[in-house]
């Protein structure tokens, strides 16, 4: 048999932190297609322009880009299709109702495997208003320095 893996992370969406406040996660296993295994395990993804919609009862992933397989040939799909989410019903149906509250939408946070199954974690989010962005930054900035301080303090 072999071995059990732990996780490896293929794209990260740091900038869904900065723009939504995430309230919950989920993962969700993704329906993929010929060769896209392939181009995942070499970390050819990108979901920086990607959203999660809900239609019958069904979860899909719009805007993720898998770069095609460099030997995939005829076998290559098409970069940007749209990709099937597996869930629970209860989940889904959790996730639906939340998206009915006005200011609520699902964003893809990151893909990563786990073991050797490709999964991505998607984020109920609400969107964040400019002044809580400049909040973020503001309080990003105050850590940095202090941990510069911190360092320069230990050295001498």
């Amino acid at each position: 048999m072999a071995k059990e893996k732990g996780s490896r992370l293929i794209a990260n969406n740091k900038k869904a932190y900065h723009d939504y406040f995430i309230e919950e996660t989920y993962e969700a296993g993704i329906a993929l297609h010929g060769t896209e295994v392939k181009s995942l395990r070499m970390g050819k993804c990108s979901i920086k322009e990607s959203f999660v919609r809900i239609e019958n009862e069904e979860v899909y992933i719009c805007g993720m880009h898998i770069s095609p397989y460099e030997k995939g040939n005829i076998f290559n799909r098409d970069p940007l299709r749209v990709k099937k989410l597996l869930l629970h019903k209860s989940e889904i149906r959790k996730m639906k109702g939340k998206i009915a509250e006005k200011g609520y939408t699902l964003v893809p946070l990151k893909v990563y495997f786990n073991r050797s199954l490709v999964k991505v974690e998607i984020g109920l989010a609400k969107g964040k208003k400019l002044y809580d962005k400049r909040q973020d930054i503001a309080k990003k900035d105050q850590r940095r320095e202090a941990e510069r301080d911190f360092k320069v303090r230990n050295l001498y």
